[in-house]
């Protein structure tokens, strides 16, 4: 043991050690919770034989439940309208103000500091925020839509069935637009300066310096926010606890959501945990592609 600690002291094997214990952590943390999820959704788990070590085989039955649940067609399809609308204008938007900022003006360093504000905020006090300022009866945004004659009565966006998905994208584009900026900022200071000038001198205009040198030079980048964009979409729970809670009549019901709503309203465990398998797999998938795409694109 004094050898090992020795050894340690000197920095030979800290390295090492520093990996055992990264490991050892992800297998803690998230390797056993992960494996303990896709087993329970095999079995029969309710708050009565949650705590027990053992719980009754339920073999495919709880995904069968999913798939043939009245309620799975319209959950899949508020998932794909929520996550591709977010990602979609968190994502173009963010552009938009990365290309804003990337000019050289007085104060931009701290305007660009008020936009992530926002995103370092928790969700859920940003669920509460757009909980306020959607409100039917004195919500800003009712206010000022009425104000410049766009409706004429109040819209109760969180209520209305035609509206609360709406109004949970909405909050959650400005809630991730800001991280959106910041990477893609990164991506746009690594672009040499000297090409554009190159171009410029060849008589490119705005639009065709950025067709044919931002976009190329930033494929990566973006590659890299769009993935991330899509897989925290895919964990977003704050905003729906916070704004309207699945409702009404499951019209904001996302998979995330639904998950949680099995589990902790009704009390099934599996069946709760099925949503949360197909999910990762989902999630997985996403990595994949980008990881191979990212490959692809440094052996051309």
């Amino acid at each position: 043991m004094r050898r090992v600690l020795n050894t340690l002291r000197d920095g030979v094997g800290f390295d090492t050690l520093l990996v055992i214990v990264a490991l050892t952590y992800l297998l803690l943390f998230a390797g056993l919770p992960l494996i303990y999820n896709v087993v329970i959704s095999f079995q029969h788990v309710d708050i009565f034989s949650l705590g027990t070590l053992f719980h009754p085989s339920a073999g495919w039955e709880n995904y069968t439940a999913i798939f043939t649940d009245p309620l799975a067609r319209t959950v899949l399809v508020n998932t794909i309208v929520f996550t591709l609308a977010s990602v979609a204008l968190q994502f173009t938007l963010g552009f938009a103000v990365a290309l804003f900022f990337d000019r050289q003006f007085p104060g931009a360093a701290w305007i660009r500091g008020l936009f992530l504000a926002g995103w370092v905020m928790p969700g859920l006090v940003v669920g509460v925020l757009w909980n306020w300022l959607l409100s039917g009866d004195f919500g800003v945004i009712n206010y000022v839509l009425e104000a410049l004659g766009i409706i004429d009565d109040p819209i109760f966006w969180r209520s209305d069935v035609d509206y609360s998905l709406f109004s949970v994208i909405l909050a959650n584009i400005w809630y991730g637009m800001p991280f959106n900026m910041i990477l893609l900022s990164v991506g746009l200071a690594a672009i040499p300066d000297d090409l554009y000038e190159a171009a410029e001198l060849d008589g490119a205009n705005v639009w065709q310096r950025f067709w044919t040198i931002t976009l190329p030079m930033m494929r990566a980048t973006i590659g890299a926010v769009l993935a991330l964009g899509i897989i925290f979409t895919l964990q977003q729970f704050d905003l729906f606890a916070a704004i309207t809670s699945g409702g009404p009549a499951g019209s904001s019901t996302v998979a995330q959501y639904w998950s949680w709503q099995l589990s902790f309203r009704e009390f099934d465990f599996g069946r709760g945990a099925v949503i949360s398998v197909l999910m990762i797999v989902v999630v997985l998938a996403v990595a994949l592609i980008y990881v191979r795409s990212t490959r692809a694109e440094t052996r051309l």
